[in-house]
């Protein structure tokens, strides 16, 4: 009975014992074994097993981490006292770095920031930090690297929060900023209006020179179309001069051609002469034409007074000669004396003799 308790007691001995020495890494850690003060080995993630009060595990924490760096006093190149403030991102690399190679990585880690902070912000003026984070973020987060390179850490990214100049700095540079608003402002409006200004100008340039190449137009269409309009009344009244002188033309024809078919006499001829020369002589004229064939007009009076006188087949004697001899005085069987004298109205006689009578007529 008494094996048999000492055999239990020794079981949950060894079964506290070996309970005693699991551990358990989480995926985001890494574990230092140290055996009797001294360190063995790094283990990854998961389950393992230590000797009990030989060796020891420290778990690490491998996940970026976060330091917030205190807001501190810079004064810059330009003698202004600016407060600032950052972040520090950073990952561990090396486990055991982390542990043996500095004390407090986190005191550390905040000191040699704000150092460094205030190094590289001394070098500048106030507008040239105000303006320049970028700059001291990427030259802050190398000399940090580089720095903790040693403990095993990397540093993964500096952001500065805040840079904040005294209140009559922050006032001035308000004013300043106003002013320089008010400036761009008084600027962009001069420009706006000159651009108008120019458009406005380029606008009406274009509308005279388009309202004149609309009257050059119009007028050489007006030109064209008078031109035109011109050479179509010049044919027309030249078509209606052709048609007239044709219509004439075959009226005299026509005429021309009655006449020789009727085939009329002298004395016929000689009676529309004296019609001819009474309407012409019948008229408001204080001046009248007469005929230079004043023989032949003789003549044609004389048969027109034998025709009317009666003594149609007398003959003259030879003294006489024969009609229309100006010494035999006319016919001598008709008893009618020599042709008659043609009075104007303007009261001046004029012998006018017979007309000689067309070769078609005889």
């Amino acid at each position: 009975m008494a094996v048999v308790i000492v055999f239990a007691i020794v079981t949950i001995v060894l079964f506290v014992y070996v309970l005693a020495g699991v551990r358990i890494v989480r995926p985001y850690q890494k574990g230092l074994i140290e055996q009797l003060g001294k360190y063995k080995q790094t283990v990854d993630p998961g389950l393992h097993l230590i000797i009990p009060w030989f060796q020891t595990l420290r778990l690490v924490d491998m996940r970026e981490q976060v330091v917030d760096v205190p807001p501190q006093e810079v004064i810059t190149e330009d003698n202004v006292v600016v407060s600032v403030d950052a972040v520090v991102y950073y990952e561990p690399t090396e486990p055991q770095k982390l542990v043996y190679n500095v004390a407090n990585f986190m005191l550390a880690v905040t000191k040699l920031a704000q150092t460094n902070l205030r190094n590289l912000i001394g070098d500048m003026q106030l507008d040239e930090a105000l303006t320049s984070r970028d700059k001291i973020n990427s030259e802050l987060r190398t000399i940090l690297d580089d720095a903790t390179d040693k403990w095993g850490v990397r540093v993964g990214r500096v952001e500065i929060q805040r840079i904040d100049p005294p209140p009559d700095v922050m006032h001035s540079m308000h004013e300043q900023m106003k002013a320089e608003r008010t400036r761009r402002a008084v600027v962009t409006q001069a420009e706006g209006e000159r651009q108008a200004a120019i458009t406005r100008a380029e606008g009406e340039q274009k509308a005279v020179i388009l309202r004149a190449e609309a009257d050059k137009q119009q007028q050489i269409l007006r030109a064209e179309g008078e031109a035109l309009a011109i050479q179509k009344v010049a044919e027309a009244e030249r078509f209606r001069q052709e048609t007239v002188a044709q219509g004439e033309a075959d009226a005299i024809t026509a005429v021309y051609n009655a006449i020789h078919e009727a085939r009329p006499d002298a004395a016929l001829l000689t009676i529309k002469y004296l019609e001819a020369l009474s309407a012409m002589a019948d008229g408001q004229a204080t001046k009248i034409v007469v005929p230079t064939e004043l023989a032949g007009l003789a003549g044609s009076l004389t048969a027109v007074t034998e025709l009317l006188g009666g003594g149609g087949n007398g003959t003259g004697d030879g003294s006489g000669g024969g009609p229309g001899s100006p010494e035999g005085g006319g016919p001598q069987g008709g008893g009618a004396t020599g042709p008659r004298p043609i009075t104007s109205r303007l009261d001046r006689p004029a012998t006018v003799p017979p007309p000689t009578p067309p070769d078609d007529a005889t």
